[in-house]
């Protein structure tokens, strides 16, 4: 791109006026210097500007007009205009006896033979203040995504936490979309299952013809209703559904409500059993098939640190105990297979770094759906160990102390690993009530390895096979 150069006599014989006159209609306000900066005439061309800037700079160096750290870019560009070089805008700041300062956005050009100069300035200021009013549409639209975020946080802590059981359903699928713990808890499902199945699936297949015209009557009509069902596991429900909209899709907020709690049947029974455990010193929990947990009293929500119930319900109780991936399976194993677990050692870790020795009875309570399992969870941190675990490590200890200087340190050391090995395999056994595969999960060793060393150490009664 080629750029128009005027020849060098094309300014030479006007004089400051015309050339402020024609280099104002360019832009805010123009400047003719001399070779020195010196400012000999200055024209206004925005009524915003102040007017005894004339008065003030005529006569003044162009450097005592800017701002400390404006003069550096004056001095620049009056270099480049001296050599000639190519002009350039730079951002200028001329101070203001009252208010802020006001940016002017120069470009100096050299005029003639002379050494005179004529700087060019646009304001600024109608920029800046639409900048200004995009940075705040910007904070505003920040400010209202934080309050949505926010109502929708306390939305969602208030769909789970509530012991109401609530589903969110497509009003065309009929898909679940949501389903809050106490309606997966009462329709006998894991946390999450529900979600994505359609609703005539969590229920009595013989209620469905009932289910189906509610649903029809309240997407026709838009009102609330309710009608009678029950459940896979033929528990009865009043259900209650009500239509709304969000974006541009209809759904269905549903109600699931046990009939026993509203004739009173559960009410009058659940006090009698439930504040007797409520109110024991040891922890209780009771968790599905799967381990997550159903129920909870309070001295297992004060081990675990928890300030509420919910924040246990529907979480695993691995979260909780010592090794993960290892106690919980080995007492459900335990349970699958005898019925009942007791005095399984192991430790609990609280949500704030809290740990506790606990000891673990658990048993299997049958239900007409899933199976549940009851944990009773006492701490025994206080207690003293048994007198025979006490006595027998510092026994073998002695013994190997003994042989100090009769034995080389090297068959000393592997002497002494032989002993503890064997003494975790022996409480690993007694732990685990004689299993060997819980065993050998407990000590993180194949089940092949502990047969070698049970053959080793001469511990257990091993077939042929093993």
């Amino acid at each position: 791109m080629k750029h128009f150069k005027a020849p060098k006599e094309s300014f030479e014989h006007l004089d400051a006026e015309a050339v402020a006159a024609l280099v104002a209609s360019a832009g805010d306000v123009a400047l003719v210097m001399d070779a020195k900066g010196v400012i000999q005439d200055l024209t206004l061309g925005n009524a915003d500007l102040p007017r005894d800037w004339h008065d003030q700079w005529v006569g003044r160096s162009w450097l005592d007009t800017v701002t400390v750290e404006s003069r550096i870019k004056v001095e620049s560009m009056l270099r480049d205009a001296e050599a000639g070089s190519p002009p350039r805008w730079r951002h200028v700041n001329h101070p203001m006896p009252r208010g802020a300062d006001i940016p002017i956005q120069y470009s100096v050009v050299k005029l003639g033979a002379e050494g005179k100069m004529v700087a060019i300035g646009r304001d600024l200021r109608p920029s800046a203040a639409l900048q200004q009013r995009l940075v705040e549409a910007q904070q505003t639209m920040e400010r209202d995504y934080a309050r949505q975020r926010h109502v929708e946080m306390r939305y969602r802590l208030l769909f789970q936490m509530t012991h109401e059981a609530i589903l969110i359903a497509d009003a065309s699928t009929h898909k679940i979309l949501e389903a809050n713990p106490a309606a997966e808890a009462l329709l006998g499902q894991a946390v999450g299952e529900a979600t994505g199945r359609p609703l005539p699936d969590a229920l009595d297949p013989a209620d469905m013809p009932a289910l189906q015209l509610l649903l029809a009557g309240v997407r026709a009509t838009g009102r609330a209703d309710e009608a009678e069902a029950r459940t896979n596991s033929g528990r009865e429900l009043r259900v209650s559904a009500a239509l709304f909209r969000q974006d541009t899709a209809s759904l269905f907020l549903i109600r699931l409500i046990p009939l026993a709690v509203e004739r009173g049947e559960e009410t009058r029974s659940e006090p009698q059993h439930f504040q007797i455990v409520e109110g024991m010193p040891d922890g209780f929990v009771v968790t599905d098939a799967e381990g997550r947990i159903i129920d909870a009293n309070a001295a297992f929500l004060d081990l675990a640190q928890l300030a509420a119930e919910e924040q246990a319900r529907g979480q695993s109780l691995e979260r909780w105990l010592g090794r993960p991936g290892v106690d919980l399976g080995v007492l459900m194993a335990n349970l699958r297979q005898h019925g009942s677990v007791r005095l399984y050692a192991t430790t609990l870790h609280g949500e704030y770094g809290a740990s506790a020795e606990i000891e673990v009875a658990a048993g299997a309570v049958p239900s007409a759906g899933q199976p549940r399992f009851g944990f009773s969870i006492r701490d025994v941190g206080r207690r003293l160990a048994t007198e025979t675990r006490k006595k027998e490590l510092p026994r073998a200890v002695e013994q190997l102390t003994e042989l100090v200087g009769r034995v080389p340190l090297k068959d000393l050391v592997r002497e002494t690993t032989d002993v503890i090995e064997r003494l975790c395999i022996e409480a690993a056994l007694e732990l685990t009530g004689d299993n060997r595969a819980s065993a050998a999960e407990i000590l993180g060793l194949s089940r092949q390895s502990l047969y070698v060393k049970l053959r080793r150490y001469g511990l257990g009664d091993l077939e042929a096979g093993e």
